[in-house]
């Protein structure tokens, strides 16, 4: 049965995998780049992984830029992945649907790395999301089967490890991975999560230009 993940877990091995990520790149890249940040996490407004992105709104060491578009933020990945910077893309399942053309063009045809968080939204705790009555979540999984996209579910707190493991998949095969939140996200504390606040975020613009 799939059990809700805290938002401080998943946050604690966004940090793991972004160090991980920065540790590779300094071993493969002459000169990479130094920030104070560990990495990118790219949203879309999203119900399925609210608590998430709220808790993010207190990690000094992560950036969150949120983003118009699904397209838009599959886009800003390529960007930030060719200055050496690892990011996350979180969105629900309509935002695959919806931005599906451009994961194409820039992850599969591209060959850009592109690491996704899919929320399924409306999911129903006892039913496998291919059996689900509600669309979005039912054909989900056969449209990134159609495209050739490896995934897998995070149906509680023992699957966390998929996190790291599908990010550096997208990284070894140049393209496309997803992770599927099964469950809404939960708030929860954790005393591997920093208390301090990063400063207001400004605007998307701004934003992207630090």
């Amino acid at each position: 049965m799939p059990d809700s993940i805290p938002a401080s877990l998943i946050i604690d091995t966004l940090k793991d995998t972004f160090r991980e990520a920065r540790a590779w790149l300094a071993a493969e890249v002459a000169e990479p780049p130094r920030h104070a940040h560990l990495g990118w996490i790219l949203s879309v407004p999203d119900t399925h992984q609210r608590t998430v992105l709220a808790a993010l709104d207190k990690e000094a060491v992560l950036r969150v830029l949120t983003c118009a578009t699904e397209d838009e933020a599959t886009t800003i990945a390529a960007g930030l992945w060719m200055g050496g910077e690892p990011c996350v893309l979180m969105i629900q399942h309509a935002g695959l649907y919806a931005s599906v053309n451009t994961l194409r063009g820039v992850a599969i045809d591209g060959r850009v790395p592109a690491f996704y968080m899919i929320g399924l939204l409306s999911r129903e705790k006892d039913k496998d999301p291919r059996e689900s009555h509600h669309s979005m979540v039912r054909y989900c999984e056969p449209l990134l089967d159609t495209f050739g996209v490896p995934h897998a579910r995070l149906e509680g707190p023992d699957d966390v490890h998929l996190i790291p493991e599908y990010f550096r998949l997208a990284r070894e095969r140049r393209g496309a991975a997803v992770v599927l939140v099964g469950l809404e996200t939960i708030c929860c504390s954790s005393p591997r999560t920093s208390s301090a606040r990063s400063p207001p975020r400004a605007a998307t613009r701004s934003a992207f230009r630090r």
